[in-house]
């Protein structure tokens, strides 16, 4: 199956770039309740992911930070623990699979690297339930 089917479009997934703050990032991921964000380069191309857990090691491990001048440090000062590797729109779904074991989203990128959208886990659980559904329905009825 392709995964533009599940594609989350960029215009509807809340984002950040890696010249926003780490005030803006706090609030955004507060608003919309978000535990992680995909960081985008001023040209569009996906550089990482920031988590709540980045903020808050960040918050805690650096002397100097505190909520009050959170908006005098960028979030590419901010070191992100883990990188979620993105496919490309042509990728399968076992590609997605694989990903999704470790991440909340898969970020999708087109073939100049630039972001294009995500596809959220519990859309990838949803398909392979089904297919595992319709699967043993099929073998009932060979019964």
């Amino acid at each position: 199956m392709n995964i533009a089917f599940f594609l989350v479009p960029k215009l509807e997934v809340i984002c950040l770039t890696a010249q926003s703050t780490l005030r803006q990032a706090l609030e955004r991921m507060e608003y919309h309740r978000y535990t992680a964000v995909p960081v985008l380069s001023e040209e569009g191309r996906y550089i990482g992911t920031i988590t709540e857990g980045d903020l808050l090691w960040f918050l805690k491990n650096t002397e100097g930070v505190t909520f009050d001048n959170a908006h005098r440090h960028l979030i590419s000062s901010i070191p992100m623990r883990m990188h979620n590797q993105p496919v490309y729109i042509g990728a399968n779904m076992e590609d997605l699979i694989s990903k999704a074991k470790a991440q909340n989203f898969v970020p999708v990128i087109d073939d100049r690297e630039h972001f294009i959208g995500i596809v959220r886990r519990s859309d990838i659980i949803e398909y392979c339930a089904q297919q595992l559904f319709t699967a043993a329905a099929s073998s009932k009825r060979t019964l």
